[in-house]
């Protein structure tokens, strides 16, 4: 978890805000330039733009690499930025994605703190690019154990919500339900509003009524209230 201000800057989607905050330790040091990279390239996740920004913050990340490890952290985040780029249409930089991944697996010792997250991404490059739900559930459960044993809350939310997508795909409606509210509570838990809109949609999605209206009002409050982000929401919100 980043220092508290820079966390509560970001759960309330103030990327921009954050990333100033890091600039000068970020110029000299790995691992707050690292940071500044990953909140840029969340920004454009929720907001389908600042993609040359998130590019500047990585390759300067990049450059200060000094450890296989590091090297193995700035190529899980340079494979992330390429998939995000590929899933949202920006350019198709699936190949790109794929090859980071697989030179962080290679460079990152086992054992190390990235592995998790590492997982998490090829799980999503799986699940989304290559259309293979099987290896992005196992990909999926590598990283929510992981996350588990190193306490990441907030990257469990994740593991939770996209093994619940997976578990909703086959039909598997009590175990996506599981899922999607703890990912749901933990993101409360944390604090993490960007991220609570589109865990309500989801539960929504697989909830009877009247609580599927009442859940998809609170996303459609909480939209409102972030100003519209996530952007990728605002048809489902219509």
């Amino acid at each position: 978890m980043p220092p508290p201000d820079i966390w509560r800057l970001r759960a309330r989607g103030c990327w921009t805000e954050a990333a100033a905050l890091l600039a000068t330790h970020g110029m000299t040091r790995f691992g707050p330039a690292l940071t500044r990279a990953a909140l840029l390239s969340e920004q454009c996740l929720f907001t389908l733009s600042g993609w040359p920004e998130a590019e500047d913050a990585l390759r300067a990340a990049e450059a200060l690499a000094r450890t296989d490890d590091e090297r193995g952290e700035a190529a899980c985040e340079r494979g992330h930025l390429a998939y995000l780029a590929t899933q949202f249409g920006v350019r198709d930089r699936a190949d790109e994605a794929s090859a980071a991944l697989g030179r962080s697996a290679a460079l990152l010792t086992p054992g190390a703190a990235g592995r998790p997250l590492l997982d998490f991404r090829r799980g999503l490059v799986a699940e989304k690019l290559a259309d293979d739900p099987a290896a992005a559930r196992a990909a999926y459960r590598r990283a929510h154990a992981g996350a588990v044993a190193r306490d990441d809350a907030l990257l469990t939310s994740f593991t939770w919500r996209h093994l619940a997508v997976l578990a909703a795909r086959e039909g598997d409606l009590a175990e996506a339900r599981r899922g999607f509210t703890e990912s749901l509570r933990i993101r409360t838990e944390l604090g993490y509003v960007i991220g609570a809109a589109p865990a309500l949609l989801s539960l929504a999605g697989i909830e009877p009524e009247p609580e599927a209206r009442r859940l998809h009002a609170e996303a459609a409050r909480l939209f409102r209230l972030l100003d519209g982000v996530p952007v990728w929401l605002a048809d489902e919100l219509g």
